[in-house]
This record gives C-alpha cells, structure tokens and sequence, in this order.
C-alpha cells in the first residue's frame, strides 16, 4: 500500500452534479476530495481547515470565486487556486491569474486535463513552499506542545492530555506558535500582529482580542489554567504557563 499523503482539493461548485463527477475523477486519481457549493461554506471550511488546492468555480450564487479569493487572502488563507470557468472571454481569465490563480480551466473540460493540471499547480505549490498556514506557521512544521496539549499544524488539531481531539483555527495556531516561541516574555500587541498576520496587515485590536480569547479558552481548559496567558496592560501579553513571571502582568 502506497504511503504517499493524498493531496485534499476542496472543490467550489454550485452545480451539485458537476462538483460530484469532479470529485469521483479526482478520486480515481488519487486526490481526497471536499465540496462546497457555496463560497461562504468554503471561506468557513479553509478558516479551519487545510487543503491543499482550491478548485474554484467563478459563478456562484452568494458570491463571485474572486470575491472569495480576496476574502481568503485578507484573512491570510494562502492556497494554490484553479478558477472554473464557463466563461471564454479572456478578461474573465486574465483577471483571475492577476488576482493570484495558478490556473484555470474552462467548461466543458477534459478530466485528464483537469487531473493533470491540478498535479502540475501541487508540483509548483510544493517546490516553492507555498504551505503557509499564517505569516509564522508553515503546514509542514512538527507538532509542538501548547499548554499541555499538542497542536498539530499540518491537520490543524489539537490533542489534549485526555488523548481527545480538536480543531484549531489557523490563527490561533499562529499565536499560539509565537507565545510559545516567547514563552515568558512580555510580547507587544503589535509585534503578535505582525508575526501573525505579517508586517504590512491592517488588523484591528479588537480582531486580535477575539483570537485571543480562544486562546485562553484553550488554557483555561488545560491543566495550567488560564493565568498561563495574561494581559500586560498598555503592552500586550505575557505566555507563562510554569507561573514564573506572575509579576510582569498587571
């Protein structure tokens, strides 16, 4: 039995019969396989979950595959993206590979194209490291041990001391990487930010505050409780899960 890691290709379809005979050929090729037939079901399902290409149809009833794409990339979702499309006007694919699409296809399609051009995007994603799951997080770091629980990066899982398991937002694996990085420094609001989410993001504080405080969900459940992750007042945070910095937080 091969042990080579199937590829998962969320595939964006709002004709269910059509995203269902994708999905089959891409089986039959080797590829794991999930669909969503509506863009905002598949901005919430890449929040919390890794895949590793987006196959995207341009027409969708909520919403246009481009304004999902520049959704994903203000949330800071970087996926390899094929746009399908059933439009033929070369603005429509000149405009997707601009925006950042590795590739597109057109309807009707041949699936051996398809196969093959999904491969060849894979190829390119890997070659270039394009495995990122925040700013500081990449999908192919090890596991690290957060407030006595394992959080896995490449499945976006954490598994706690009881052996149970559950899924972890990318961002907070990103701000849990950096605190644990920092583990007992005083780490400024700004400097989390941009660890995060990257130099140059426009995040406002009370977005980080929210991501924040799932993160001390995650330790008040734990054994050390959630003292392990304190404000420093007019600085920002404080990850000392041993308790040997009690001082440094107001």
């Amino acid at each position: 039995m091969s042990t080579t890691p199937q590829p998962l290709i969320l595939i964006v379809e709002d004709e269910p019969e059509l995203a269902k005979l994708i999905a089959s050929y891409l089986e039959e090729a080797g590829m794991r396989t999930q669909v969503c037939h509506r863009a905002q079901n598949a901005l919430r399902f890449l929040k919390a979950n890794f895949a590793n290409l987006l196959l995207l149809d341009i027409t969708l009833p909520d919403k246009t595959g481009f304004e999902l794409l520049t959704e994903l990339r203000e949330e800071n979702v970087q996926i390899p993206v094929i746009f399908v499309t059933g439009n033929s006007i070369e603005d429509s694919k000149v405009r997707g590979l601009e925006m950042g699409g590795d590739d597109y296809v057109t309807k009707p399609f041949s699936y051996p194209e398809l196969v093959a051009r999904i491969r060849a995007v894979l190829r390119r994603a890997e070659s270039s490291g394009d495995l990122a799951l925040t700013r500081n997080v990449s999908v192919s770091d090890e596991p690290f041990d957060f407030c006595r629980a394992t959080i896995n990066p490449q499945r976006l899982e954490m598994t706690l001391s009881d052996g149970s398991v559950t899924k972890v937002g990318r961002k907070e694996i990103g701000i849990m990487a950096h605190l644990k990085q920092h583990e007992g420094e005083v780490i400024p609001r700004k400097a989390l930010i941009h660890a995060v989410w990257g130099m140059h993001a426009n995040v406002r504080s009370r977005s980080l505050d929210q991501y924040i405080v799932k993160v001390r969900d995650f330790c008040r459940d734990s054994p050390v409780g959630v003292e392990a992750l304190r404000t420093v007042h007019g600085v920002g945070y404080i990850f000392d899960p041993e308790g040997k910095h009690r001082n440094a937080a107001g």
